[in-house]
């Protein structure tokens, strides 16, 4: 065998050395891991004696398996190890062997560091190389360190481009592993269209059973029955799940078998009773070396259990310095949705707030572990139990809101009803008021977490009197005396007063004059037209506000007209308020009420 782009030839009839084709054969079309390192590990040894070194680094590429990190413990890693460092000094500096064996030394350092800058650059230059089988290898790799939350694009388009490469490398396994890749990152983006890529797996696998990437088929299978809340058959395809892991020689069978039944657990309120596995689990060597979510799950039946110092222990020991250094791993998510609710448990606001934080910018994503094996619902759950240990109740009802229909959207019927539980221990939400407050000529409007700010118009400044009066009914003829009279806002008069003071009248004389202006200087556009409608309407106010001799009228003869006026100008500002922030708008639109008395009743 020769290094170079001849390298994947040890996959085809002609090779001489035996156990490294079937240590291919059961690794790339079975997905046998078990068997293929026994194979590769004999062929290692022959090749080795034989001085073959393409025969030894296409043996240690095969030893270290389809998945990063597949081996954790003790001598296999540190084996694993040396023989890449050492081929990669033997090979060929130029040829696709030391492409590859710098791919998967790269992609080992990345995943046990939780970066992924090394790999990446290890993918470019097997892309720049040619060599199919290392461009297919890197990407797999390259998306195995790739599985953090703000990583998602990314993840797609290698997975895409893996299923591309396929075709040229003649390997049945990086088709299967394209397939696997890309349905994977469907679950985890929350995808409406996940269980068709499902589907389309599994009739590949119905064709000839690859161990590997069947095992990761049915793992999910089992979260989609828990999500059912059908947990008798979850927990019975959990067992028959861990078994072909296990067949498969799959490093993470016993993880992701305890990530089933917590999963179970954790939505049966039996939590407790997993106590003696989480105790053997979180400290196993057979973990991921980047995978927290034991430590978090510890502390929540920990803390459930009343053992609340020990539960801040494990909190403690996961935060660190900060919770911003825990890796991005997948299991990153269900890591932080324990570590919320054990914050809950234990009351630290502080946690809670420091990992509403981090937590945010993913809150339309499901808490998902690894490649979507188990599911704990919809981020905005976390958030929203954040929200409120950190004071922030306004806030919680809402996240806790779209969790409720985030988890229906995603078929989780038992997150969804967590979700609905949190959200009734709440209570009835106090409304958000609205408030709006004058800067230069704009006004800003703020209501919970949104803010806009609307240029200045009379509706705006009689928006201003009644959301600073909420639940106060205000006459028109008060809003349409102008800013001399918000004094006297808040109560009826009963004493006939002009409908304008003279300030006032100088002030929307002025007013017009200005728009006037900006019609001459911005003719035919959007903004002389909103100049127009809002000359005409202050025209209208002024035309019924004087009397004979230019005198101002007495309002008590002529409430329809400030009634009419009124109306116009707040409907005209709320319709601004709404073209720069919908939501804002719709608000005002249902809580504001205009007529002969006016007002702002946001119950």
């Amino acid at each position: 065998m020769t290094s170079g782009s001849g390298a994947h030839r040890s996959a085809e009839i002609d090779i001489v050395n035996e156990p490294v084709a079937e240590g291919l054969r059961a690794l790339h079309a079975d997905g046998d891991l078990s068997t293929a390192r026994g194979w590769f590990d004999a062929a290692y040894a022959r090749a080795e004696a034989a001085g073959d070194v393409p025969g030894m680094a296409e043996a240690a590429l095969g030893f270290a398996g389809v998945w990063v990190h597949e081996h954790r413990i003790g001598a296999d890693a540190a084996i694993l190890e040396q023989r890449l460092h050492g081929l990669l000094g033997l090979a060929e500096a130029e040829g696709a062997l030391a492409v590859r064996l710098r791919a998967r030394l790269a992609a080992e350092r990345d995943y046990r560091e939780g970066r992924s800058d090394a790999v990446l650059a290890a993918l470019e230059d097997a892309r720049a190389h040619g060599d199919p089988v290392a461009h297919a290898e890197a990407l797999s790799l390259a998306h195995h360190c790739l599985l953090g939350p703000e990583q998602r694009l990314l993840r797609r388009e290698i997975a895409v481009e893996l299923l591309g490469v396929s075709a040229r490398t003649g390997r049945r396994g990086d088709l299967v592993m394209g397939l696997l890749w890309r349905t994977a990152d469907l679950f985890l983006d929350g995808d409406r269209h996940a269980e068709r890529r499902l589907e389309e797996l599994r009739a590949v696998l119905a064709q000839r059973p690859h161990l590997a990437a069947g095992y990761v088929a049915d793992a999910i299978d089992v979260m989609r029955e828990i999500r059912a809340g059908r947990f008798a058959e979850a927990e019975r395809a959990a067992h028959a799940c861990f078994r072909r892991g296990e067949e498969a020689g799959d490093a993470d069978a016993a993880g992701w078998y305890g990530a089933h039944l917590v999963a179970i657990r954790w939505y049966q309120g039996r939590l407790q009773e997993l106590r003696p596995m989480l105790e053997r689990l979180v400290h196993s060597p057979t973990l991921s070396i980047v995978d927290n979510a034991y430590y978090a799950v510890h502390a929540v039946a920990a803390a459930e259990a009343g053992e609340l110092r020990a539960a801040a222990g494990a909190l403690a020991r996961l935060r660190g310095p900060s919770l911003k250094e825990l890796p991005r791993s997948g299991s990153w998510l269900v890591t932080m949705h324990g570590i919320v609710e054990a914050a809950r448990l234990v009351g630290d606001a502080d946690l809670a707030a420091e990992a509403y934080e981090l937590l945010l910018p993913h809150a339309e994503l499901p808490a998902m572990v690894s490649l979507g094996i188990a599911c704990f619902g919809s981020v905005h759950h976390a958030l929203g139990i954040a929200a409120d240990v950190s004071g922030r109740r306004d806030l919680a009802v809402q996240h806790l809101t779209r969790a409720v229909a985030h988890n229906r959207a995603l078929g989780h019927w038992p997150a969804a009803e967590e979700s609905r539980k949190a959200l009734d221990r709440l209570g009835p939400a106090a409304p958000a008021r609205a408030t709006c407050v004058r800067e230069r000529q704009h006004w800003r409007l703020g209501w919970g977490e949104r803010t806009v700010l609307v240029e200045h118009s009379v509706g705006m400044l009689h928006l201003a009197v009644l959301l600073a009066n909420a639940g106060t009914e205000i006459p028109a003829v008060e809003l349409a005396m102008g800013v001399t009279g918000l004094a006297r806002a808040a109560g009826a008069q009963t004493v006939p007063q002009e409908m304008l003071d003279q300030e006032a009248m100088r002030r929307y004389r002025a007013r017009v004059a200005e728009l006037r202006t900006e019609i001459e200087s911005a003719a035919g556009t959007r903004r002389a037209d909103a100049a127009r409608e809002e000359t005409a309407a202050l025209l209208a106010q002024l035309a019924g506000s004087v009397g004979i001799g230019g005198r101002s009228r007495r309002f008590v003869d002529n409430a329809e007209r400030a009634r009419v006026a009124v109306g116009k100008a707040i409907r005209r500002a709320i319709g601004r308020v709404e073209e720069a922030d919908s939501g804002l708008g719709r608000h005002l639109r249902e809580t504001v009420h205009t007529g002969r008395q006016c007002s702002y009743r946001p119950v």
